[in-house]
């Protein structure tokens, strides 16, 4: 038996015997039930950002809509190519992939089992000839515009001048959260300086608070009081390096982060500034829900500021952070990204 197949194998028992409802094995209950398997990339479905969004959508379609429901951590990339031919080799229904490093991966399975329906989050899945294949949803965000408003609320708070913006991955999708959040700050202060550093160019790039937090205090050294952090797990470093920094006589925080993906407001209460989220979650939902309703379409679908896909997230954490002034701009820029007036740069269309 070859290293591969052994693999598989491995992963069948992971799967099946240690699952997210809690069950030893597949009751004959669930046999009629929608199967819907979900793949997370390393930072694991606990990372209070991206994977936690694509988890939180998966479990509300669970609850809503009674589904069977397994889910795999991979602790390195190379277990998430045998995690997905496991399910695949099921006949589960839906596959879902989170994260743009598993397109390569789930364009060979989904080629090898073309009945079998898959959809991946923030990845682009094309046959040989360049075209979407029919069995694949892929589920894009157009970050950038969600990005350009909370630039917009940086630079309306920011007290010195300078922004920080720590990305995970050095990758173009990642630059296009940061040109987004440039163009958005530099509409309000065309003379704000951001300084932008990156974690790393591997898969680790996106587990590494350690990191996050170094980058982020680097950057309030050279007088950043903003930092937006689009960096998975290694963001939340950024999180306890503002809160280094403690309050001033008033009680509002002297250094601010700004979150991303899930709204993540709530991590350091005072010290969040805004979440600039994607809707992962609806769209993990949405993409169930149409195979529940036999509607499921392969190609693109995209999320932007029209659709609620991206948003910059309020609540009773950071209603006083932001005044009233400036939420009317920001809102006033949101209707006119909609209506085409304003064009926000995607980096990666270059």
């Amino acid at each position: 038996m070859n290293a591969k197949i052994l693999s598989v194998l491995l992963f069948s028992i992971l799967i099946f015997t240690v699952s997210s409802c809690g069950t030893l094995t597949e009751a004959n209950d669930e046999k009629s039930k929608i199967k819907v398997g979900i793949v997370f990339d390393i930072g694991g479905k606990n990372d209070r950002s991206f994977n936690a969004a694509a988890w939180e959508g998966v479990r509300r379609a669970q609850k809503d809509f009674d589904i069977v429901l397994r889910d795999v951590e991979p602790g390195n990339p190379t277990s998430i190519e045998p995690a997905m031919r496991a399910f695949a080799e099921r006949n589960f229904d839906l596959i879902i992939g989170v994260g743009f490093a598993q397109g390569p991966i789930m364009q060979k399975v989904a080629t090898d089992f073309p009945n079998i329906k898959f959809a991946i989050v923030d990845g682009v899945i094309l046959d040989k000839e360049g075209k979407p294949l029919p069995n694949v949803a892929s589920l894009v965000f157009r970050e950038h515009e969600g990005s350009y408003l909370v630039g917009m609320i940086a630079a309306q708070k920011s007290k010195t001048g300078i922004l920080g913006f720590v990305g995970g991955m050095d990758i173009p999708l990642i630059h296009r959260f940061e040109t987004g959040y440039e163009e958005g700050a530099r509409s309000i202060n065309p003379n704000i300086k951001v300084i932008d550093n990156y974690v790393g160019v591997t898969d680790s790039a996106w587990n590494n608070p350690g990191k996050g937090k170094e980058l982020a205090l680097n950057q309030i050294d050279k007088g950043a009081d903003v930092i937006f952090t689009a960096a998975g797990n290694s963001g939340l470093g950024a999180f306890d390096a503002v809160e280094q920094y403690g309050k001033n006589e008033s009680g509002e925080a002297n250094k601010f982060v700004i979150g991303v993906d899930s709204n993540q407001n709530g991590q350091k209460p005072g010290f969040v500034l805004t979440s600039m989220v994607k809707r992962v979650d609806n769209a993990v939902y949405d993409v169930v829900k149409e195979i529940l309703d036999g509607k499921f379409a392969g190609g693109f679908h995209t999320f932007g500021l029209d659709k609620d896909g991206v948003a910059y997230a309020m609540d009773d954490n950071n209603k006083t952070l932001i005044s009233p002034e400036i939420l009317q701009k920001v809102e006033e820029a949101k209707g006119k990204i909609v209506a085409g007036e304003i064009k926000v740069t995607d980096a990666m269309a270059k």
